[in-house]
Order: structure tokens, then C-alpha cells, then sequence
């Protein structure tokens, strides 16, 4: 049998995931080595933090959060 080559059995993969009914999604986040990001963090936690409406959304998540071991 010859060995298929690395695009191939990625692409196969792929036409598996899409006939399984998945859809490949490209995601962009924020980068935590960026410069600034630790202090944009802080800032939006502390503007959340001291807004009591959303104190109310704050605990629902921590409640549904996977904290794994703590």
C-alpha cells in the first residue's frame, strides 16, 4: 500500500469531519505575549468588577466554569 502524503490524509480527514456535519472554524483571540494585554486584562476586570449588574453574569460563570483542581 503507498503511503498517502501528509496533504492527502489531511484532506481526507477534513471530508470526514464535513461528512460527519462539522464545518471547520478559524478563531482569532487576543495574544497573551502582546504587549499590553496583562494590563488591558486588569482593566476590563476591574470595569466589570465594580459594575454590580454584572455581578449577577460573573457568578453564573464561575459556577459553570471547569476550574479542574484546585
Amino acid at each position: 500500500m503507498k503511503a498517502q502524503s501528509v496533504k492527502n490524509r489531511v484532506q481526507n480527514h477534513r471530508n470526514r469531519l464535513r461528512a460527519a456535519g462539522l464545518k471547520p472554524v478559524q478563531i482569532w483571540v487576543p495574544d497573551p505575549q502582546a504587549p499590553g494585554f496583562a494590563a488591558e486584562c486588569r482593566r476590563q476586570s476591574l470595569v466589570i468588577q465594580s459594575d454590580p449588574t454584572n455581578m449577577h453574569d460573573l457568578e453564573m460563570l464561575a459556577e459553570i466554569a471547569d476550574w479542574g483542581k484546585e
